[in-house]
């Protein structure tokens, strides 16, 4: 049977016009949400109990420092001795044996002078939607701050707001794109994949667990 080339090319654009569709859309809608709630100074945001400080690892995989990790630090840091929160969830993945983001990101906020007590790592933040969802129904949160850079913080609002949720972000340093190409067109299959999320697959955390106090007071 001979190959009709023509109808495979047709396809083919209808396909690549679905996907260039079904990505740009996704993120207009994520970045409409969001518009307003990301912002880049501390006294923009509203003082609220808590701020989710999503994860990142200090190092890439090749032993580089990770430019997006600092930053985010140095946001949160500052955030907490405005005195806009009262504590920080260090929120990211210790899935495996030897990567714990959760615990560097304490360590480090801790070396910036933000006190023990008032910072409590969630192990089991594997993704943003996991952070998102466990703020609220582990960590007991309705009202949080994220930090991270926009991009980042604009997705965890938009899914934020699916899980009733409300919530700001406030913005580290970006990174700029030319350095982090990979990052940042991930980004756009992870604005898909959150849409789908929330509205096609009804994603739920990994992992739930016991409720854990948050000291606030």
């Amino acid at each position: 049977m001979k190959m009709n080339w023509k109808r495979c090319w047709l396809w083919l654009a209808i396909l690549a016009a679905l996907g260039i569709g079904l990505i740009s859309g996704s993120g207009w809608r994520i970045g409409a949400v969001a518009e307003d709630r990301c912002v880049n100074e501390v006294n923009a945001v509203p003082e609220m109990p808590v701020a989710v400080v999503l994860g990142t690892s200090a190092r890439l995989a090749d032993g580089r420092a990770n430019m997006f990790f600092l930053p985010r630090m140095e946001a949160a840091s500052a955030l907490f001795k405005a005195g806009k929160v009262k504590a920080l969830i260090v929120s990211g993945d210790n899935g495996t044996q030897g990567y714990d983001e959760p615990t560097e990101m304490k360590r480090v906020l801790e070396q910036m002078g933000v006190p023990e007590a008032k910072i409590i790592c969630d192990y089991a933040g594997f993704r943003t939607l996991d952070s998102v969802v466990r703020a609220k129904e582990v960590f007991g949160q309705q009202r949080v701050i994220f930090v991270s850079q926009r991009f980042h913080n604009a997705r965890a609002i938009y899914l934020a707001q699916a899980y009733g949720i409300e919530a700001w972000g406030l913005n580290a340093a970006d990174v700029p794109v030319a350095l982090s190409v990979k990052t940042f067109l991930r980004e756009k299959l992870a604005c898909v994949k959150a849409v789908l999320d929330v509205n096609v697959l009804g994603t739920r955390p990994k992992f739930l667990g016991e409720k854990v106090a948050v000291p606030v007071e």
